[in-house]
């Protein structure tokens, strides 16, 4: 499906989104997850920049792969094909992760906070159904807390992921192709 793209391998101009979405989704995952009032006024943008983030990641292998079908096999690039293949798991737990701080933070000022108090608009109406379905240990200061262990795990997990992946791929394609001489040009 993805091959190349004006043609440039797909997978040089996909792996921008990944490397862009899953780090930023990270960070306001963890401030998120540290800091309630910055979780009150991102709402919904940061489990919604998470599962942009992990749908940006399959188009990207799929890219990959067609690309690592089309050249030359080495270590380094079997090296980078296993290392993106770890970033799918990770990016896919900060999704998930980011919906459930988002639900567990929900619940908590909700019941905390406004319970009760109906203000209109659909956004408010799905916090109150969330607040109401999620029981109230999961609620509590402690969910909040391994949410907040959790949350900094796997951010930390999956920006790793995609910079070893990244690392590797930047690696496979320049490694010895480079001089550290300069070989004229612009004034260097």
């Amino acid at each position: 499906m993805f091959s190349l793209i004006n043609g440039l391998p797909a997978h040089a101009l996909l792996v921008h989104g990944v490397v862009v979405l899953v780090p930023l989704a990270a960070l306001l995952i963890v401030v998120a997850a540290l800091w309630p009032a910055a979780r009150r006024r991102l709402g919904l943008a940061t489990p919604v920049l998470a599962v942009v983030a992990l749908l940006s990641v399959p188009p990207a292998k799929e890219a990959g792969e067609w690309l690592e079908r089309h050249v030359p096999s080495s270590p380094l690039v079997e090296e980078h094909a296993g290392r993106g293949d770890a970033v799918l798991p990770w990016v896919l737990g900060l999704a998930v992760v980011a919906c459930a701080t988002w639900v567990v933070g929900v619940a908590a000022d909700r019941r905390r906070h406004d319970a009760g108090v109906e203000e209109p608009g659909p956004i408010v109406r799905v916090q109150a159904l969330v607040a109401r379905a999620v029981p109230g240990w999961a609620a509590g200061t402690a969910a909040l807390a391994v949410a907040a262990v959790v949350a900094v795990a796997v951010s930390a997990g999956a920006v790793a992921a995609v910079y070893q992946a990244g690392d590797s791929g930047a690696r496979a394609v320049w490694q010895g192709e480079v001089s550290t001489t300069s070989h004229g040009g612009d004034g260097d």
